[in-house]
């Protein structure tokens, strides 16, 4: 039996992880699988955003700056430089600092599986994603999100696919009326919230953090484990309902 050595295997992966089209290829083979066993978009759309942790680079505030604005911090040597991602950057979340990439998901209310994701820098920005991860089809025209995608701009988007707006609200400046607006957010994050399931067996997985360097081959890591978490969940739905969804 040949078995491939270690730099075989690296050579694979890197070529897999040349320009995305790998792992999306193996991403979307598995969802014609899902396709096939009749687990069609259904239920409505939910988007979100997860951090996936990288190997931290030890910075003050100044060399964090100095990293995310893809410059040298004053002092570092070229050795330094080279043993850091240059791809990824920090970002706060909830006053705590994380390091690495954030996963954009699409997912479907029905049957939480994943169908779109977009790889990024951690601190990109979460509503200005939306457009790159919207699905093409699904069986009901809504799309729910969290507070990061309220904007303007996202609710043209949504009107341009005829979608139905599910983005919950900010309040604005001033506005002391909450009532109805809580009311509409906590309606919408019953459903919305199926997603925090997606990310959660993504970490159990060994999802939620990448030690490769570089967006290219951290992305491919990360596309490889949501098609993982669809070939998980695709033997659960098949088990629980039988033998498949009702033909497409």
């Amino acid at each position: 039996m040949n078995i491939p050595d270690a730099r075989t295997l690296w050579s694979f992966r890197q070529s897999l992880a040349q320009g995305g089209l790998g792992g999306r290829a193996i991403f979307e083979t598995l969802s014609q699988q899902l396709q096939q066993h009749g687990f069609i978009p259904r239920g409505g759309q939910i988007v979100d955003a997860s951090i996936v942790a990288a190997p931290i680079t030890q910075a003050n505030t100044a060399e964090r700056e100095a990293l995310n604005r893809d410059e040298t911090p004053e002092g570092w040597s070229k050795k330094r430089m080279a043993h850091t991602d240059g791809d990824a950057r920090w970002t706060k979340k909830h006053g705590k600092s994380y390091y690495g990439y954030k996963l954009h998901a699409n997912a479907d209310a029905r049957y939480k599986l994943i169908r779109t994701i977009k790889v990024t820098a951690a601190n990109a920005d979460d509503g200005q994603q939306l457009p790159d991860v919207l699905q093409a089809t699904n069986t009901r025209d809504r799309l729910l999100a969290d507070r990061g995608y309220d904007s303007q701009a996202n609710r043209q988007v949504l009107a341009q696919h005829g979608l139905v707006d599910g983005i919950a609200r900010r309040a604005k400046p001033g506005q002391t009326a909450k009532t109805r607006l809580k009311r509409r957010n906590r309606t919408i994050n019953r459903t919305r919230s199926r997603v925090e399931h997606i990310f959660a067996s993504l970490a159990q997985q060994g999802g939620k953090c990448v030690r490769a360097m570089t967006l290219a081959r951290n992305a491919l890591a990360i596309t490889l484990q949501s098609a993982a978490y669809n070939a998980r969940r695709l033997v659960w739905l098949v088990k629980s309902t039988g033998a498949s969804a009702r033909p497409v």
